[in-house]
């Protein structure tokens, strides 16, 4: 029991030291994207977060959380998530650093950019 004690100790210790702070623009290897509800009357605000920005390698899901259908299309080609029901969800793995505006094809309004880095 005493053991364990002293390791939480330890790693609540260590973790208390760390000099690095997570920050908000750096890439992650991978996040969520919500399609937020009443996204058909929205544009850039549609897509939660939005801009979004990943690692090389990274997957974005976007999870539908509105009551309607809606897809993901990548402006150039890259992707298409096809149709994603309401509570659907959709996954890519980006394998190549870039820019990739996006926008559902259902509601040509609703636009967002994947930026991979």
């Amino acid at each position: 029991m005493i053991v364990r004690i002293a390791l939480v100790i330890l790693v609540l210790a260590l973790s208390a030291c760390s000099s690095s702070t997570p920050s908000s623009t750096a890439p992650t290897p991978g996040t969520s994207v919500s399609i937020v509800s009443g996204s058909s009357n929205l544009t850039t605000t549609a897509y939660a977060p939005n801009p979004v920005t990943v690692a090389v390698g990274g997957t974005v899901t976007w999870m539908n959380n509105d009551s309607v259908a809606h897809n993901s299309v990548s402006n150039s080609g890259v992707f298409n998530s096809g149709t994603i029901a309401p509570g659907g969800t959709y996954s890519y793995t980006f394998p190549t650093a870039g820019s990739y505006p996006y926008h559902c094809s259902i509601h040509p309004g609703m636009a967002g950019t994947v930026t991979v880095q």
